[in-house]
């Protein structure tokens, strides 16, 4: 079939198996075959925020569905946290147009961290966390799957160790620590963002953004500046012109952390160990 003849859904999906296959499907496969993210009879939550990130996390579990490896169920869940009428609009449209049957349900999350004049994004990512984790859980789900990328992994352990005073970085599956049995997974985690980008625009396809309150006050200058995460991206675009490798050893830096060379650490249990502890034993 000729591509003038196939459908938005089709067209998007074509590409996923050709074009760019290597850089987005092959490296989403490889995540969760790396990571160990899906098993048998899993039931999980896709969880669709309207942006590029997550609508193609979504055609991405339907394409690695479609190969039937194995059981498991998909929810493609949008949860509404207060979006104005015409934005809710885009994301149902977008999933119409690229054939995702989503669940959607919604909160007043924006209403709530409108006022809060510290940290409003960080709370926000928590009250979405627990709000989904509730929903999936409510329909039946082990698992939610959220869209963040190599690139966020990368600014995430720099934000950390620059804003934060900390060596971390954000995990490519994690337990719920308050609902029991849940599990978080982020199968785009190899994939880079610039892929996403170039898949979204070769489709001719619009995503949202961030659509809450402050983010709209930034982009019109009221807000307080640039935001932490965009200095670090500028800073990660700044290094790689010197050094092409640097958002790989980025990514390695966190993969190679040997104990015996730093001044201290926290264990699972969140007890810290002092390198002087054991220093003469």
């Amino acid at each position: 079939m000729h591509r003038e003849n196939l459908t938005k859904a089709e067209e998007a999906e074509e590409t996923i198996r050709t074009r760019f296959h290597r850089k987005l499907f092959s490296k989403f496969a490889q995540a969760v075959v790396c990571y160990d993210l899906i098993k048998p009879n899993d039931r999980i939550a896709v969880c669709m925020s309207g942006g590029k990130d997550s609508f193609l996390m979504a055609k991405l579990f339907q394409e690695i569905k479609r190969h039937d490896k194995f059981p498991f169920e998909l929810v493609f869940l949008v949860m509404d946290p207060g979006y104005t009428p015409a934005n809710r609009e885009a994301v149902l449209r977008n999933a119409q147009l690229l054939d995702i049957p989503v669940t959607v349900f919604g909160t007043d999350i924006f209403e709530n961290v409108s006022a809060v004049e510290k940290s409003p994004c960080y709370l926000c990512a928590r009250m979405r966390r627990g709000h989904l984790y509730a929903k999936a859980k409510e329909l039946g789900c082990n698992k939610i799957a959220l869209g963040h990328h190599y690139d966020d992994v990368i600014e995430t352990i720099l934000m950390g160790m620059l804003y934060g005073g900390q060596v971390q970085t954000m995990m490519p599956k994690l337990k719920s620590s308050h609902f029991e049995g849940m599990e978080l997974i982020r199968p785009m985690y190899l994939i880079r963002e610039g892929d996403i980008e170039a898949w979204r625009d070769a489709n001719g396809l619009s995503f949202l953004r961030c659509a809450c309150r402050f983010t709209e006050n930034e982009a019109r200058g009221t807000g307080d500046g640039k935001g932490k995460r965009q200095k670090v991206k500028e800073l990660i675009r700044a290094l790689k012109r010197e050094d092409p490798e640097i958002e790989q050893n980025i990514f390695k830096s966190v993969e190679n952390v040997n104990l015996s060379t730093v001044l201290a650490y926290k264990d699972k249990e969140n007890r810290r160990h002092f390198f002087l502890d054991d220093y003469d034993g």
